[in-house]
């Protein structure tokens, strides 16, 4: 099983999850979380007061699906929350040990 973590602009939150749904995929927790990379911040003005914004608010998606899905997922958010400019994000992807669905016991795969 992978982890598939993306770290995404939030307003293509909706596009990524249709994405992914069409795949198969239901499963899938979301964040709101703040930080920056290359795009280092950026000033914005409040009251005529110029500031400086270190950390930018984006959203990280975790998807665990089985080790054949992987690279599908992958692909489906790099086309769903691209736009071509600094900022769209990163997609990492983790070895996943096991599973266990907390209702019914099923371990593996088949928790997921």
């Amino acid at each position: 099983m992978k982890k598939v973590e993306a770290i995404i602009k939030p307003y293509r939150l909706e596009r990524v999850k249709e994405a992914v749904t069409a795949l198969g995929v239901f499963g899938m927790t979301v964040t709101e979380v703040k930080g920056y990379g290359r795009q280092k911040g950026h000033t914005e003005q409040y009251r005529g007061a110029e500031f400086q914004v270190d950390f930018i608010p984006k959203v990280k998606v975790e998807i665990v699906v089985a080790d054949a899905d992987a690279n599908r997922v992958v692909d489906a958010i790099q086309k769903s929350a691209g736009s071509g400019a600094i900022g769209d994000g990163k997609i990492f992807v983790f070895a996943i040990e096991n599973a266990v669905r907390i209702r019914t016991g099923e371990t593996g795969e088949s928790a997921l």
